[in-house]
């Protein structure tokens, strides 16, 4: 840089002052504008605004505010770029030379996107929340460390499907930030494998906790099985912490992907997945302690505020680094849940979706509705909503399978005699056919079912 340049006083009502040109190459010029924005600072009164002759309202209410954290989305950045995160080690592989701070290091990761996960669904983009996670970003430099690697994976995947459903469903709002994406990297080669390369991992892991199980004579471990870290008492303790997070992870993609078979011909499957889920949330509750007790050093701050089981913050996160693709508005401030309240959402989302797979797919239009009704008194969320939508309305039928037509018949007690006649060509009957659909998913939606549900109370 050039020296300081030299300042002639400033006039607040006159000519702004004359700077010392800063000679930067032979094409450009650099000024310090700082005295001419003092100066026209000091001579405005409260309420007054510097504006130029094109100035109206609609551009103002569209303009950012540079340097306002709510407004300019570059401000607080601690990196510009992917790559810069990397070279500054954000994100390292593997994440740590120690091995059992690697494993310790990896499942808070795994919490994290957990706690993550849980704030997308509650409204929060899917750039500020899941894929801040620098690991997501750069899947394939996590291929050397299959833990993670393989997780990675499935949350991409998981991702995906559930975007799918509630872009399907179409009961989220238009400025809804949930199913925008903004050119993340959401579709990888592979994700089709992600599950097998979870069993293999989850396999490994599985065959190190039996021999950690095994008798003291026969703890002896198979030559091609290494251990997960090196100290030898924590092993058992970390199998399992590792185990519950990676099957719960395998058993609620299999509950997305069997919830949206057709005709509901997967709500069976769902629910037994659904019990898995459950069960293994149950275990990595009480996998907290042991994580707790894994070192001698304490987190700071109330541990029930944390986002790791652990209590220690995660490596390869920044909120901030994709916050230009979070949506076409100015970035906002994410509250990522804690680890506990993460684990009750799934808890209450697996809930929903278990009453979902236990209805019986009545086709009489009185009881269907009541059913909505009654489950929305639960107050779903819209991963939940979504699936309920997709399980009624499928191809423009009752469960895939009713005409709309035979269920209307049926609610108004008609002849089964007009099942064949012209009645059915009828423009009203056309038109109610049409609507109906539109009426189930407006049952659907919290606001209008709640409504609905006091009115009648």
């Amino acid at each position: 840089m050039a020296d300081k340049p030299v300042y002639e006083e400033a006039s607040i009502d006159g000519q702004p002052s004359k700077l010392a040109s800063i000679p930067a190459s032979d094409t450009t010029v650099w000024a310090d504008a700082s005295p001419l924005l003092q100066a026209a600072c000091a001579g405005l009164r409260d309420g007054e605004l510097i504006h130029g002759d094109n100035f109206n309202l609609f551009a103002a209410m569209s303009a950012l505010e540079i340097m306002d954290p709510k407004m300019d989305s570059g401000i607080v950045c601690t990196y510009y770029s992917i790559d810069e995160a990397i070279e500054n080690g954000a994100a390292p592989i593997p994440i740590s030379l120690d091995s059992t701070i690697d494993v310790c290091r990896t499942i808070d990761i795994m919490d994290h996107l957990l706690a993550c996960e849980a704030a997308w669904h509650k409204g929060h983009s899917l750039a500020q929340t899941v894929f801040s996670c620098i690991y997501l970003l750069r899947l394939d430099r996590t291929a050397p460390h299959a833990l993670l690697h393989s997780y990675c994976r499935i949350i991409r995947a998981t991702c995906k499907a559930v975007v799918s459903v509630v872009s399907d469903a179409r009961t989220h709002e238009e400025e809804d930030l949930f199913t925008m994406t903004y050119g993340l990297p959401l579709n990888g080669d592979g994700d089709d494998k992600c599950l097998s390369i979870l069993n293999a991992v989850e396999e490994t892991i599985s065959r190190q906790l039996r021999a950690c199980k095994a008798t003291s004579s026969k703890r002896r471990l198979p030559e091609d099985l290494e251990p997960l870290q090196s100290n030898p008492n924590l092993e058992e303790g970390f199998c399992k912490a590792l185990l519950c997070r990676l099957r719960f992870r395998k058993h609620f993609f299999h509950v997305l992907s069997c919830m949206k078979r057709p005709q509901g011909r997967g709500l069976e499957s769902a629910r037994k997945h659904i019990a898995s889920c459950l069960t293994e949330l149950e275990s990595i509750l009480k996998s907290a302690d042991f994580l707790r007790s894994c070192f001698d050093e304490s987190c700071e701050g109330d541990i029930d505020d944390k986002t790791t089981a652990s209590g220690f913050e995660p490596i390869g996160f920044d909120a901030m680094l994709n916050s230009r693709l979070s949506a076409p508005t100015p970035p906002r401030a994410i509250k990522i849940l804690s680890w506990k309240k993460a684990v009750e959402y799934f808890v209450k989302l697996l809930h929903d979706l278990d009453v979902i797979c236990s209805y019986s797919l009545d086709p009489h239009l009185e009881s269907l509705l009541r059913f909505v009704v009654q489950f929305q008194k639960s107050q779903p969320d819209l991963v939940a909503r979504s699936h309920l939508q997709l399980l009624l309305v499928q191809d423009g039928k009752l469960y895939g399978r009713d005409p709309f037509f035979a269920v209307i018949n049926k609610a108004a007690a008609l002849p089964e005699a007009t099942k064949n006649q012209d009645i059915q060509k009828n423009e009203s009957f056309l038109q109610l056919g049409m609507v109906m659909p539109i009426i189930i998913m407006l049952y659907i939606s919290p606001l209008f079912s709640s409504t609905f549900y006091y009115g009648c109370c």
